[in-house]
């Protein structure tokens, strides 16, 4: 089925890992510190998104003053605690395994490296891959098609002979502009 592509890029949380139910429950915790709560539509919305870039919008929804880089921390130290007790892998992890070797890979994510490269190797997926993008690598994050131009560059295949695996609308947008085609994982 993807023969006719020289390289295959996997979107992360809620593509290859089911991540989503642990990271809800992150902000959970640090934003009942803050007296905050995110709208579960919102946060959908902003799948794809960097930390920081959900922080702010939550943020602006309270109108509050907060820095949302160091939000986005506080959220991300909380995951790191609690994220590797409840990942999984989701099925569309057996076409990672099946095209293992058949073609490069690479893994195009709005999570912070430390946090991707942890879960890949927690779950012993991280040797499937030749490279990870993550939201700490790229200036301009998805919609922006950097995470999978840098992708493809680092697996040495060019963008239009890429498919990429989404599961967020930031995700597709960003693959339609990196000029590669997109699988949207939740109609599979």
């Amino acid at each position: 089925m993807y023969q006719r592509y020289d390289g295959l890029i996997f979107d992360m949380d809620g593509t290859i890992l089911d991540t989503e139910p642990t990271h809800r429950q992150a902000w959970r915790e640090v934003l009942s510190r803050y007296d905050m709560q995110f709208d579960e539509q919102a946060m959908i919305a902003l799948n794809g998104s960097p930390t920081w870039r959900v922080a702010q919008v939550i943020i602006e929804s309270h109108g509050r003053q907060l820095d949302p880089h160091a939000l986005a921390e506080e959220k991300t130290q909380v995951l790191r605690e609690i994220l590797l007790d409840g990942v999984r892998p989701l099925p569309l992890v057996e076409v990672v395994r099946e095209w293992y070797g058949r073609r490069p890979m690479a893994v195009g994510t709005g999570s912070e490296s430390a946090v991707a490269e942890a879960l890949l190797n927690h779950l012993d997926l991280r040797r499937y891959f030749t490279a990870v993008v993550a939201a700490d690598h790229v200036q301009y994050h998805k919609p922006a098609p950097d995470t999978f131009l840098r992708c493809a560059e680092l697996m040495g295949v060019r963008p239009e002979k890429c498919v990429v695996f989404e599961d967020a609308d930031f995700g597709l947008q960003a693959a339609s502009r990196a000029g590669m085609d997109v699988v949207d994982v939740r109609l599979l």
